[in-house]
C-alpha cells in the first residue's frame, strides 16, 4: 500500500508543479523582457545624455570670441583686416619641386568681355561665347546640334 500512496502523491505533487511552472512561465518571461527593455532604454539614455553634454561643451564654446574667430577663419574662410592671405588654386597643377608640371602653359588672365559702358548682361554674354570658343578650340570638334532630326529619334511619329 505504501507504493500506491507514494505513486498519488507523485501525481499530485507533479500536477501542482506543472501547474505553478505554466503559471509562472509567462510572468518571469515578460519580467526579463522587461528587465532588457530597461536595461536598453537606460544604455539609450546615457548616449543621449553624453551626445547633449557634447552640444551643451560645443555651445558654451561660441561665447569664446577666440573660438568664434577661428571658425570664422576656417569655415568661412574669413581673415582679419591685415592678414595676407594665400590660397593655392588648383594643388594638383603643381610638381612636387615646386614648379610648374610638364606641359603645362602659363594662360593669360581673364580680361572682361565688351565694351566698358555695356550692360551686364551682353557682358556676360560674350563671356559665354568666349568661353565656348576656347571649349570648342580644345576639344578639336565643333558639335553645333546640326545632326539631331527634328521629329527625335522615331522620326517625329
Amino acid at each position: 500500500m505504501l507504493p500506491e500512496v507514494l505513486t498519488v502523491r507523485l501525481l499530485v505533487l507533479s500536477v501542482v508543479v506543472l501547474l505553478a511552472f505554466v503559471l509562472l512561465l509567462p510572468t518571469v518571461r515578460g519580467a526579463v523582457q522587461q528587465r532588457a527593455e530597461i536595461d536598453r532604454l537606460q544604455a539609450e539614455l546615457a548616449a543621449h545624455e553624453s551626445e547633449r553634454a557634447e552640444l551643451e561643451d560645443e555651445l558654451g564654446r561660441w561665447d569664446d570670441r577666440s573660438y568664434v574667430v577661428e571658425q570664422a577663419r576656417t569655415r568661412l574662410n574669413y581673415v582679419m583686416p591685415g592678414d595676407t592671405v594665400w590660397r593655392v588654386v588648383d594643388a594638383d597643377e603643381v610638381a612636387d619641386g615646386g614648379t610648374p608640371a610638364e606641359g603645362d602653359a602659363p594662360t593669360e588672365p581673364a580680361r572682361p568681355a565688351g565694351p566698358a559702358g555695356a550692360p551686364w548682361y551682353q557682358a556676360m554674354w560674350e563671356s559665354v561665347q568666349v568661353t565656348d570658343a576656347r571649349a570648342t578650340t580644345v576639344d578639336g570638334d565643333e558639335d553645333d546640334g546640326t545632326d539631331v532630326e527634328p521629329g527625335g529619334a522615331d522620326g517625329g511619329e
